[in-house]
């Protein structure tokens, strides 16, 4: 009787001991994925990154250069200049030709420079923020996607989201004076104040 029932336990142990490890394997595997949101430092100027990385002077140059052509396609468009230094501040737009269209866009105030948790390469986005200190999004770091960072500041450690990370589709069309607003407000895509914005399909569909 004993004996059948140390085996009977035994079997018990054994069948619920597989998932408990399984799951216990799940939960470091889900850990190890990097969960947590990456850290970004931002600078102004390949310069100022390598001076900060002298070991990594080559990724900070690529990281600039690549922040520089994305900010080209991704960031807000405006028809007339007041409407961006509405949003951005007075001689903080700079002109855009597309299509035989003259727009205008805000300057790339700083780069993100970080590495990724879970992946072998570096972190190149460029950041925008507001000199009007009228506009809702001053002093704060925000991304060609609308989302809002913390505050302004260079050479400073802060967390950035992975959903912020995420490509963005080139901007073909403009925004009116304000429209970025809401939008950052609400860490969603750049959006027109006569159209709704969308998280994921963002401004340039």
């Amino acid at each position: 009787m004993k004996r059948s029932r140390r085996q009977l336990l035994t079997r018990m142990s054994q069948r619920i001991g597989k998932p408990a490890g399984a799951a216990i394997a799940g939960s470091v595997l889900l850990s190890a994925c990097g969960q947590s949101d990456p850290d970004v430092l931002v600078y102004q100027s390949p310069e100022d990154c390598s001076n900060a990385n002298p070991e990594q002077a080559e990724q900070c140059q690529a990281a600039y250069q690549q922040a520089l052509a994305e900010s080209a396609d991704t960031a807000p468009k405006y028809n007339r200049q007041h409407d961006c230094e509405a949003d951005f501040g007075g001689g903080n737009c700079v002109p855009y030709q597309y299509q035989g269209n003259n727009w205008f866009m805000p300057a790339m105030a700083g780069f993100m420079f970080g590495r990724m948790l879970d992946r072998d390469r570096y972190i190149h986005h460029p950041v925008y923020t507001s000199y009007n200190p009228y506009s809702p999004y001053y002093g704060h770091w925000t991304t060609a996607g609308g989302y809002r960072m913390g505050k302004a500041s260079y050479g400073k450690r802060m967390p950035v989201s992975r959903e912020a990370l995420q490509p963005k589709p080139k901007v073909t069309r403009t925004i009116s004076r304000g429209g970025f607003g809401s939008s950052a407000q609400a860490k969603s895509s750049w959006s027109s104040s006569k159209k709704s914005s969308s998280r994921s399909r963002g401004w340039g569909g």
